[in-house]
């Protein structure tokens, strides 16, 4: 049933499964509010889109502190959300302002890396439109923004950003470092990141579950690392370690005084992120660009080149479903002109 008492407005279900009987329920509830039975609540002020954001983010970052990540994507996700919706009213935002979003935001460049000049020099200006998947992820963060409120029972309406499809992302990450690449990377990049990277390339462990390596995780004499951290249980795991990665642990803990062994600037906690350090190294190299996500991607390809089966693959990866690895292990050209000889010569021999 949906109308209004005076300045009150009453939308709630009937709890029927057809019409003619949500009719009679509307009629019985109408008679017993003229009757003062049933009282009516009074409802609450919906804020505007700034506001709700604080609100929501204050939320999130008590919500995710396991999580510090995903706090901070929603952070980055929520400033262009911000300059778009200003403060508009929560509940005056629908499908049709979000498809105008998604069309605005698809039109915009990305912002260009590298040091701010100095003096009057503007920054300049990248010419490379943002990718699906940074808009998908801000629709991501407003979805939530509204799903957050509808549990607060300040927004009555059905979520609209769930009447919104979302852009098609390309996820099919083939890039894989080979050899020869590997040693000018690792040689032109400074440290922590020379380190960082180095543990990606022997471990497939995550950027983030890299920089958050604690001294007391750290089992030289057994040969692994323990990471407590990550969303799924199959994330938090034992990760093996291999000669190359016991030597570079080995010498941080010795050089390292605190309990992380990638510190950050803010004393006890780990380093962030080495994403600057990282494009800068790429530069110096002359390697083609690829992501420093990419490491991991280039471990799983070596791993499964290796013969190391898919169920032990995801294990080592953190994932908890076999599905998921096939987006890591990409055999090279090489490799299946390797399988089919293999194939070839197996039926010569039959």
């Amino acid at each position: 049933m949906n109308f209004w008492v005076d300045e009150y407005h009453v939308q709630r279900s009937t709890k029927c499964t057809n019409k003619r009987d949500a009719a009679d329920v509307e009629r019985a509830f109408r008679t017993n509010l003229a009757k003062g039975e049933v009282g009516l609540e009074q409802k609450k002020p919906v804020p505007r889109f700034g506001a709700a954001m604080k609100d929501y983010l204050a939320w999130s970052e008590q919500e995710h502190q396991a999580h510090p990540s995903t706090y901070r994507r929603y952070v980055t996700s929520s400033k262009p959300l911000l300059r778009f919706f200003g403060d508009s009213p929560l509940d005056r935002i629908g499908p049709e302002e979000i498809e105008k979003y998604k069309t605005w935001r698809g039109k915009q460049t990305k912002a260009a890396g590298g040091k701010k000049p100095r003096g009057k020099k503007k920054r300049p200006v990248s010419r490379q439109l943002l990718k699906p998947a940074t808009v998908n992820r801000e629709l991501a963060c407003l979805k939530m923004l509204f799903n957050y409120f509808i549990r607060s029972e300040v927004v009555t309406k059905a979520n609209p950003v769930s009447r919104v499809k979302f852009l098609t992302e390309n996820n099919q990450q083939t890039r894989v470092l080979n050899v020869e690449e590997e040693k000018l990377f690792l040689l032109a990049a400074s440290q922590p990141l020379q380190d960082i990277a180095t543990l990606m390339l022997q471990t497939g462990m995550r950027p983030d579950e890299v920089c958050r390596i604690r001294r007391e995780n750290v089992n030289l004499e057994q040969g692994y690392i323990f990471n407590p951290f990550g969303k799924t249980k199959a994330a938090r795991r034992k990760i093996p370690l291999t000669e190359a990665a016991s030597s570079v642990l080995s010498k941080r803990l010795a050089k390292i005084k605190g309990d992380c062994i990638f510190p950050g600037r803010i004393k006890g906690e780990p380093i962030v992120k080495v994403n600057a350090a990282h494009t800068a190294t790429v530069k110096r190299s002359g390697v083609a660009a690829f992501r420093l996500y990419d490491l991991r991607h280039t471990w799983a390809t070596r791993a499964a080149m290796a013969g190391v089966d898919l169920v032990t693959l995801a294990a080592m990866l953190g994932h908890s479903r076999i599905q998921m690895v096939l987006r890591y292990a990409h055999p090279t050209e090489e490799h299946q002109f390797q399988a089919m000889r293999k194939l070839q010569s197996f039926v010569a021999r039959s």
